[in-house]
């Protein structure tokens, strides 16, 4: 091929790629198995607080959006190879995380919980309403000593790939007997079937769960927040730099996260997040 050729060649990638950069057509990942954050009607339709969410998002950007499926352990690396633009499912904002991705301001706050069958003997357990492992302190420590205490010998199931299992992981409550799920629904399923004595998810999964199944599903001890729990959840988005600084990909992603910091503040201020968060979780879980 000539040099002129190559030349025209070049040119035209360039103008393919930068029309796909710049266009207004955004993709959005989100696993559809994590009620009432995401999940699928009978249908098999997405919906669930973050669908709607990122929807009125797309509004706000004037953006073309499409909302697809992805299983959760594969979620980051399906971001990362451009599958898809952006992650919102349930995805807390960890240091851990903060190492392979960015993430856009906090639109919701997710506490944890432990969860059991009604009239196990955790029921009842003697601990704070709920602690913030970023403060410390004298309650902090009290209660991750009775949990320590009280999850000994005990099994205790949670989903993979998680903040929880990170938690159970971390030596806060001792050598915990970890079992972990693809999905939080096998997680509910073992729990209510006895395969598990105890479970760790969002609060609002156990909840969500309980209402629709009729299962005598009951939180106990105090809901967490802070340290390994992360600083609420947020939009994942693919770091400017992966591409390098100045590459017109690695532009596309830094305006993204502008673009959807932008709209996360106009979903808050017009109280549209406020709206959904109490309509999917029954109070306002808004940031």
């Amino acid at each position: 091929m000539n040099t002129f050729k190559k030349t025209i060649v070049t040119v035209l990638c360039s103008l393919l790629i930068i029309g796909n950069v710049y266009a207004d057509k955004i993709k959005i990942g989100t696993e559809g198995a994590y009620p009432p954050w995401n999940s699928k009607d009978s249908s098999g339709k997405l919906i669930g607080f973050e669908v709607e969410l990122a929807n009125w998002l797309c509004i706000y950007m004037k953006a073309d959006c499409t909302i697809v499926e992805q299983d959760w352990d594969g979620m980051i690396p399906a971001l990362q190879m451009r599958k898809f633009d952006a992650i919102m499912a349930g995805m807390s904002i960890t240091d851990e995380r903060k190492k392979v991705i960015t993430f856009s301001q906090g639109y919701a706050d997710e506490v944890a919980s432990l969860a059991v069958m009604k009239g196990s003997s955790l029921v009842g357990m003697d601990t704070p309403e709920g602690i913030n492992l970023s403060l410390g302190g004298s309650d902090v420590k009290k209660a991750l000593k009775t949990l320590t205490g009280s999850l000994a010998g005990k099994t205790v199931c949670t989903q993979t790939g998680t903040i929880h299992q990170n938690f159970l992981e971390s030596g806060d409550v001792g050598s915990v007997n970890v079992r972990t799920y693809k999905t939080q629904d096998e997680v509910n399923l073992d729990l209510t079937s006895g395969r598990c004595d105890v479970a760790l998810a969002a609060a609002v999964a156990f909840t969500d769960y309980a209402e629709k199944s009729g299962k005598q599903v009951v939180l106990v001890g105090p809901t967490f927040s802070g340290g390994a729990f992360g600083n609420g959840v947020g939009v994942g988005i693919r770091q400017a730099s992966q591409f390098g600084e100045g590459s017109s990909l690695g532009d596309r992603d830094a305006k993204l996260l502008k673009d959807f910091n932008e709209a996360i503040d106009q979903a808050r201020k017009s109280g549209k997040i406020s709206e959904l968060a109490i309509k999917w979780f029954g109070f306002d879980a808004s940031m």
